[in-house]
């Protein structure tokens, strides 16, 4: 197990450490700005992945019906769980959203398409393609509603999950596929080539991230939703992951995949959205750099005892 686990570490963890790495430097040296690579994720890579994703998965009926039960069922339970949390403690509005997107989104996307790439190979991700591809949707439409709802009513926070053009490529990507179309050649390469962009930049944002957050002492109801977050990111979302697996009986590759990418660090996105639409993101930036680097230790483990 000991040889299984260096060799995870260094074949899985170190390669995706580079761009996280690099983005830290450009933060350090050069005062990179963060705001214009939120844009360009937004706004551009994210609905190409999704398009491209969705285009060119190869996955069975029955992973696609148990992966969207999945990805529902958790998503509830993480929800309630969140706000349960938030109305007990009686935290601000702004707080209770932050702590939804701190536990009901992992960064599956950016972190975990090259993780379970290099840990499952090309089947791995095949099986985990159809998760991926609905938390990007799911990220991109129902957490800006849970984001947006801190200071928006609800009309306007519906209304910002559609001023974001993911929904839109996914609805295009599923029409092409309803009647069997494909894109020109030409226009393939340069879709897959966007999309093959998306790691390493948001790889890099994450990096930006984890320098940007501040050190300063916190006030007793941040602390409180702080150490939340984390508890129900690290130790409450893998056991409802456990749940629902069992509950659904997933087994096999797919249960593998799933179990690793809910056991993921806080998403990148939750933090963009977090930015964006300020719900706490003092408080998100900060357990996406703590869930990230315990990461680095904890994922090597669960890999290597699901494989």
């Amino acid at each position: 197990m000991i040889h299984n686990l260096f060799s995870t570490l260094f074949q899985v963890i170190v390669p995706l450490s580079l761009p996280v790495l690099a983005g830290a430097l450009l933060s350090r040296f050069k005062q990179l700005e963060i705001k214009p690579l939120l844009t360009l994720v937004l706004y551009y890579l994210t609905p190409v992945l999704i398009f491209h994703t969705l285009m060119n998965a190869e996955v069975s009926h029955q992973d696609i019906y148990l992966t969207l039960a999945y990805s529902l069922l958790s998503l509830l339970l993480l929800w309630a769980i969140a706000n349960g949390f938030g109305k007990l403690f009686k935290l601000p509005s702004s707080d209770i959203a932050g702590l939804t997107l701190i536990s009901a989104f992992t960064n599956s996307v950016n972190y975990g398409i090259p993780l379970i790439l290099l840990a499952f190979g090309q089947i791995g991700l095949d099986k985990a393609s159809v998760y991926i591809v609905l938390q990007m949707v799911i990220v991109n439409t129902i957490g800006i509603y849970f984001a947006a709802r801190s200071h928006f009513n609800i009309k306007n926070a519906i209304k910002s999950v559609f001023s974001l053009p993911a929904i839109y490529a996914a609805l295009l990507a599923l029409l092409f596929r309803m009647l069997h179309l494909s894109l020109p050649s030409g226009i393939e390469s340069g879709v897959s080539m966007i999309a093959e962009a998306y790691s390493p930049v948001v790889l890099a944002i994450l990096g930006i991230q984890m320098m940007n957050v501040k050190t300063e002492k916190l006030d007793r109801t941040t602390q409180t939703t702080f150490w939340t977050g984390m508890g129900i990111r690290l130790i409450v979302a893998p056991l409802i992951a456990l749940f629902c697996l069992n509950l659904l009986n997933i087994d096999g590759i797919l249960h593998s995949v799933l179990l690793v990418l809910a056991c993921m660090p806080v998403a990148v996105n939750a933090g963009i959205l977090a930015q964006k639409f300020n719900a706490s993101p003092k408080i998100v930036t900060k357990c996406i750099l703590w869930t990230t680097l315990l990461s680095f230790f904890v994922l090597p483990f669960i890999i290597v005892l699901v494989k």
